[in-house]
């Protein structure tokens, strides 16, 4: 059985999570308002889902130490 790859998986969502949030400040700082709310949220949601994939990858590692 292969391990599933969490690393690629939650390092490339953080990244996305952050390209995102600085594009959100770049957008606020060009005046456009009406979209920073929308990036700020996917942002946000690219962050979280890294870390979740972090709490998955954890417990699966302590899964297999058990068995």
């Amino acid at each position: 059985m292969t391990q599933p790859p969490f690393a690629t998986l939650s390092t490339a969502l953080a990244a996305l999570g952050i390209a995102l949030g600085a594009f959100a400040v770049q957008l606020r700082a060009d005046g456009y308002e009406q979209y920073v709310e929308s990036v700020a949220t996917a942002s946000v949601v690219m962050l979280t889902t890294a870390g979740l994939t972090v709490v998955t990858w954890v417990r699966h590692r302590r899964q297999l130490n058990s068995d």
